[in-house]
């Protein structure tokens, strides 16, 4: 069974700096992806960047390229996020989730972690 685990919410300044972590566990190999996604009081879920775990290839929303950076560990079974030039507009709770392939659509991913809030606020 698949498990999901995010950490490293917070309350940032405009222009700070935060990590997100999320643990997944359950995979049989490393042939999936993680992924971020953010959902905002009001609106509906959204991807934010979603990485490769085999080979590390990354996709990016274009509101956030530049700005963030998904990684991952393998030996860990890690994804990170860090996010960087932190705007009030990215405040939401941050979702990873874990799946077969990389599409911007939650519905495609089976594997959830509980959310992390982020606020970004002076």
């Amino acid at each position: 069974q698949v498990q999901v685990v995010e950490s490293g919410g917070g309350l940032v300044q405009p222009g700070g700096s935060l990590r997100l972590s999320c643990a997944i566990s359950g995979f049989t190999s490393d042939s999936f992806y993680g992924a971020w996604f953010r959902q905002a009081p009001g609106k509906e879920r959204e991807g934010v960047a979603i990485i490769s775990v085999q080979d590390g290839v990354t996709y990016y929303v274009d509101s956030v390229r530049d700005r963030f950076t998904i990684s991952r560990d393998n030996a860990r079974r890690m994804v990170y996020l860090q996010m960087n030039s932190l705007k009030s507009e990215d405040t939401a709770i941050y979702y990873c989730a874990a799946g077969p392939i990389p599409t911007w659509a939650p519905r495609q991913y089976s594997s959830w972690g509980q959310g992390t809030q982020v606020t970004v606020s002076s």
